[in-house]
This record gives C-alpha cells, structure tokens and sequence, in this order.
C-alpha cells in the first residue's frame, strides 16, 4: 500500500498558518519582514512545500496573536510532519516541488487529469517513462533512469491499492501527442487502451480539430479532490500545474473554479470512451505498427 506520508499535515499546517495571518490582518511580505525570512519561505510554508519547525510554528503564532487552543494545534501538526513518505527514497531524482504532488496524489479520492504534450505518469509504460527521463536529465546515468522508472511505477501502484480505496482517475489526452515517435509508443498505446478496463479509471482523447479556448492559456494541469471526514473534505480541492522548473499548487476556491470549467469544456468536447480506444487503434496502427 502507497502511504501518504508527510504531505497532508504539512498541507493542512500550511492552509492554517495562512488562515490565522489573514484573520490577524498581516500581509505575506510583512509576516516575512517581521519573521527575518524571505518571501518565497514564507509561500513555501503556507503552501506546504517544505517542513517547518514547531518553535518557527510558535514564533509565527506569537506573531498573529493566535489563540492557545490553535497554537497547540498548529505546532502538533508541525511535529506530525516530520514523518517520511516513501517517496523521500528517491530525493536524488525528484525534485522537492514534486515531492509534494506526489505525496497529494496518494492521498487523492479523485484525479483528474489534462495532457496535451506527454502520456500522464499514472499510465505511463516503463519504456515511456525511461525515454522521458533520458529527454528531460540529460546525462542521467542508467541508475538514475532506472530509479526515475521505479518511482513511476511506485507511483502507478495507488491505481489497485484496495486500502485506501483506489482513487478514480480520468485523463483527456489530446490526439496530437499520439502521433509523437517516442520509442515504445506501439506499447504505450496499448497500455492507454486498456487502461479504462479496470472500473475506476477512464481515458479520453481529444480530436484535433477544435477552436481555440480557455484550454490554450491553461496548459495541463491535474485537479485532485480529497477523501470527505464526516460532511467535508480533509483537504481542499487543489489544482497542479507543472513548469519546466517549479509548479503551482492552487486551492483557492476562484481559482480551483476556473479550472473544473476548463475541465468540463475538455469533457465535453472528448470523444467517447470506446470512440477514444477506436481513434488510438487506428493511430497505432498507420502510424506506429
């Protein structure tokens, strides 16, 4: 079983610290001044990006005069967050940022997720992923492409996980990136049409011809939705969008919404389940076989 490790603390310690700086009034930049930190520390914390430590947890309390009920919740979480998820065993290949997504993806309930260039990672084939990572570390050693393999597959595993429940996922890929002559692309093909057999998973494709939309200026992204505890979710609903250096993490209610619109235009315009497996058939054959 895939353990979520650190990521949910650190995310819920993050949302608090910045909840209780808003209700005290005190901007980001004048918490980082008062603090002697810099800005991008701050917005790391309050975004869950990194741990932080229970007596930097007090001094930010100290700071937004929280109360002493919220401060003991907040350097508990402090404490909670120190834990390891299992994904710390590959830090020499991935980077921190992404540390983070990966830990939220094995906490999700729900992905969904929108590709135009690259086959997602949750169905990616091991051959796909080895030729990606030549492509984007250039001199990896065969180690290192090895372990960014593993981690793939590692990560692939939360797709059949019994306990937590599997997570439903749901990717719109679009056509054009089944044409790309990736090595291994015939088998990669396959793995995308089989994929939608098991109950909790559905893949779709997006035809070429489309007018141009909100999906140009959105780019993928990832939205994960969390387990519920009683009538509310543990976390918030929080949208990932990768860069070739860094990536946002979006869980503010505005933007979250224009991101499920976005996502509900590629919904709408996607083909079919079966006409999806009938499209990708026809594309590995002309073009890959």
């Amino acid at each position: 079983m895939v353990e979520v490790g650190s990521t949910v603390p650190r995310r819920q310690l993050g949302r608090l610290l910045r909840q209780t700086r808003e209700q005290a009034g005190i901007g980001l930049e004048a918490a980082a001044a008062d603090l002697e930190w810099s800005r991008a520390k701050m917005y790391r914390i309050e975004s869950g990006q990194t741990p932080i430590r229970a007596l930097d947890v007090e001094q930010m309390c100290r700071l937004y005069g929280a109360s002493p009920e919220m401060s003991e919740v907040l350097v508990s979480l402090a404490k909670e967050s120190k834990g390891k998820g299992w994904y710390h065993a590959y830090g020499e290949v991935i980077p921190r940022w992404f540390q983070l997504y990966v830990g939220l993806e094995a906490a999700a309930s729900r992905i969904r997720t929108y590709e135009h260039a690259l086959v997602p990672g949750l169905l990616q084939t091991p051959e796909y992923t080895a030729e990606l990572a030549r492509t984007q570390a250039g001199g990896a050693t065969d180690e290192e492409i090895a372990k960014h393999v593993e981690l793939r597959m590692e990560r692939q595993r939360i797709l059949t996980r019994n306990r937590p429940a599997a997570p439903m996922v749901e990717a719109i890929l679009e056509e054009g990136l089944l044409y790309k002559t990736t090595p291994g692309m015939t088998n990669q093909i396959d793995k995308l049409i089989t994929a939608s057999d098991a109950p909790n998973v559905t893949v779709r494709v997006l035809p070429l011809r489309r007018r141009l939309s909100d999906v140009a200026v959105a780019g993928n992204f990832v939205i994960l939705d969390f387990p519920t505890q009683g009538a509310r979710s543990a976390e918030p609903t929080t949208v990932y969008n990768e860069g070739l250096s860094g990536a946002l993490y979006l869980d503010r209610v505005a933007e979250v919404r224009a991101y499920a619109e976005v996502w509900n235009q590629l919904s709408a315009e996607a083909l079919s389940v079966e006409e999806s497996r009938t499209l990708m058939r026809r594309i590995k054959e002309r073009h890959h076989d």
